[in-house]
């Protein structure tokens, strides 16, 4: 509804701009400075207004069409990429939109006009340098449009980026934020994600497979685990029903090392999930194989001398 109100008023603006010419031409020929002046600023505000206006109706369009695609469903990779690339396009179009705006804008004013013309004419060194100065920005616009086009991620990915494990929850031009799992909000520049690795855990689908490792001793029985692992599962909503696994995945002179494998829908139910299976199969083992648990063991040999005081 505010879209709409501010459209409303932008279109009005628009429209005394255009229709209301007389207003601006009722002042006296003697007064030609003044006359040139108030024209000018007229042309400023009908260009600002029209600027306006088509900001505004690109944001309503860009509503209308993310309305139909829904974040919140189960299954939304279909919409997470449509709302990622219509986020960027929209930014894109207003970019544009306001360059084009405050360039008409200050050729609209002839003394800057002048002005802007000479120093190119005479000091084409200061625009290289300009240049040079804007090609960061410029560089940094240039990689939110191709992460728009090509879409190494999109909006609610689950990402592991410095270490850190969240979710996209803006994409900008000219950075990215990310929400951390404890609320927490990374910031980082787009060229980041196109110069240095970054893990998707959604890039294709949601689901994901989660790994428990646990640390036994060697007289535990493996078949056991993996007896108690279907019990655990086989009423577990956390548990997308697709993949379980127990296997001895290492061991060293003190303990074997035990990697779970269970998969889930996402990567929020995965860490759920992994706690769970975590937690049950340390109490099974406490119950039911205590001497299993992992231990030092020292093996003394030789005669020694009891000695009593």
């Amino acid at each position: 509804m505010r879209r709409i109100t501010r459209l409303t008023i932008s279109l009005l603006l628009l429209t005394f701009f255009i229709f209301y010419e007389q207003v601006w031409c009722s002042l006296s020929p003697t007064h030609f400075w003044l006359s040139s002046l108030v024209l000018t600023i007229k042309h400023i505000l009908l260009l600002a207004s029209a600027s306006w206006v088509l900001i505004e109706i690109v944001g309503l369009l860009k509503k209308r069409l993310l309305n139909r695609f829904d974040l919140s469903n189960e299954d939304n990779l279909k919409s997470r990429k449509l709302h990622t690339q219509v986020n960027l396009l929209e930014k894109v179009i207003i970019f544009i939109i306001l360059l084009i705006t405050i360039g008409l804008m200050l050729l609209s004013i002839d003394s800057i006009k002048e002005i802007g013309i000479g120093i190119f004419a005479s000091a084409g060194v200061v625009g290289i340098i300009v240049g040079f100065s804007a090609q960061k920005i410029m560089g940094t616009v240039l990689a939110g449009i191709q992460i728009a086009i090509t879409q190494p991620f999109r909006i609610d990915d689950a990402v592991v980026v410095e270490n850190e494990w969240g979710w996209i929850e803006e994409i900008n031009l000219t950075y990215v934020v990310v929400r951390i799992w404890d609320l927490r909000r990374l910031v980082l520049p787009t060229t980041y994600f196109l110069e240095k690795p970054f893990q998707n855990w959604t890039r294709s689908t949601a689901d994901i497979i989660g790994s428990v490792f646990i640390y036994t001793d060697y007289t535990i029985s493996v078949d056991a685990l993996r007896v108690e692992l279907d019990r655990l599962l086989e009423d577990c909503p956390l548990w997308d029903g697709k993949d379980k696994v127990v296997q001895v995945s290492d061991s060293t002179h003190n303990y074997m090392e035990i990697r779970i494998l269970v998969s889930a829908k996402n990567s929020p139910t995965a860490w759920d999930l992994r706690v769970f299976v975590r937690e049950k199969m340390i109490e099974f083992i406490q119950k039911n194989y205590p001497e299993s648990l992992p231990r030092t063991r020292v093996n003394l040999q030789g005669n020694y001398e009891r000695t009593t005081l």
